[in-house]
């Protein structure tokens, strides 16, 4: 398939566990794990993709915190009219009750269709492929994960839904996730994705942790990391000032991972475009209530390709949406191409 190219032709993986080399000119193949934590691997967007024609799978990934509103408008703007994927991921936090799901695939009809979907209240995760997609996929599950808000009883269920596919060979894990809000809260962030981590599918009896098994995992959500350190007035300021590069280092999520407390080995493209929360509602104008909130980079899509998987990933594009005004989050929004590695590649 590959729609980063021409070419209509799926393919097999190698051999598992084939020797690969990290690359620098924004691939990323495999490395070894070790036991010693890597941090989050910022990687620079290739704005095109520079794969052979047939060894490209193309997915586009979609994360968006919709703060309970219902923008028809704004819901078909997720998705772009020069649809080169293959597959398309959509993870919704905060998800209104009308169904989102129709809407999306009205604006996609045509091209794409729903292969599956998983929801937990107001959490939704959507997959999407072109039209002949289905004939190739030799297996999906589904799976949930609670955590905090009381099991939804009081406030807003936070946790995971996620989906695992074996699409022509190569085996995916998809995990959109809420965690605990308030600059505060970091440890309890920190110890949800690690609870959600150890949680999800074990419920399949796999042998393996499920990160562990798959090819590629990709996390996506309103992970709720907040800046650190830097009050709203300079935060936003530098913003204004098109310098919002110099306050990733106040970021919580890069802090933690450079702990070791999460995510340890995934990458993410650089945080090139604006803090995506929170913004007044109907608008691009940062909180202006009585809380004057720090502007942050709460939604985020990271991944992690998995040891001896056989792939290189490109990120193509990492952004956010600034178009889509109904929610105090904006969407975000990343294009990741898989390569099979042949063994000329790894001279």
């Amino acid at each position: 398939m590959g729609n980063c190219s021409s070419s209509s032709g799926f393919f097999s993986l190698p051999k598992r566990g084939s020797k690969l080399l990290k690359l620098n000119n924004g691939m990323v193949s495999v490395d070894d794990e070790g036991g010693t934590h890597e941090g989050i691997k910022t990687i620079p967007v290739q704005r095109a993709c520079e794969f052979t024609t047939n060894s490209v799978l193309c997915v586009c990934i979609v994360t968006w915190n919709m703060n309970s509103k219902m923008s028809a408008e704004d819901v078909a703007k997720l998705v772009s009219s020069d649809r080169k994927f293959d597959l398309l991921v959509v993870g919704l936090q905060e998800a209104p009750k009308p169904d989102v799901s129709r809407v999306l695939q009205e604006a996609l009809a045509g091209t794409h269709v729903l292969l599956g979907q998983k929801s937990m209240q107001s959490l939704r995760m959507l997959l999407f492929g072109s039209r002949s997609s289905e004939k190739y996929i030799r297996e999906m599950k589904v799976d949930k994960h609670a955590v905090g808000g009381c099991g939804g009883i009081i406030g807003r269920k936070k946790g995971a839904v996620a989906m695992y596919i074996n699409f022509s060979g190569i085996r995916m894990v998809f995990v959109s996730c809420h965690l605990a809000a308030h600059e505060h809260k970091v440890e309890k962030r920190n110890a949800e994705f690690q609870h959600i981590s150890q949680s999800l599918f074990a419920r399949y009896g796999a042998p393996t942790p499920y990160a562990q098994s798959a090819d590629i995992t990709v996390w996506l959500g309103d992970l709720n990391y907040r800046l650190q350190g830097i009050s709203s007035t300079p935060a936003r300021k530098m913003i204004e000032e098109n310098r919002q590069s110099k306050l990733r280092g106040r970021d919580q999520l890069l802090q933690e991972a450079e702990k070791g407390q999460v995510f340890s080995g995934y990458c993410e493209g650089t945080l090139s475009f604006k803090p995506t929360y929170k913004y007044d509602v109907g608008g691009s104008v940062y909180d202006t209530s009585y809380k004057v909130r720090v502007p942050s980079w709460t939604d985020r899509i990271l991944f992690k390709v998995g040891q001896s998987s056989g792939l290189d990933a490109v990120l193509s594009s990492y952004e956010s949406l600034d178009c889509v005004r109904s929610s105090d989050h904006k969407p975000v929004k990343a294009h990741l191409c898989l390569k099979v590695r042949s063994d000329g590649d790894a001279d």
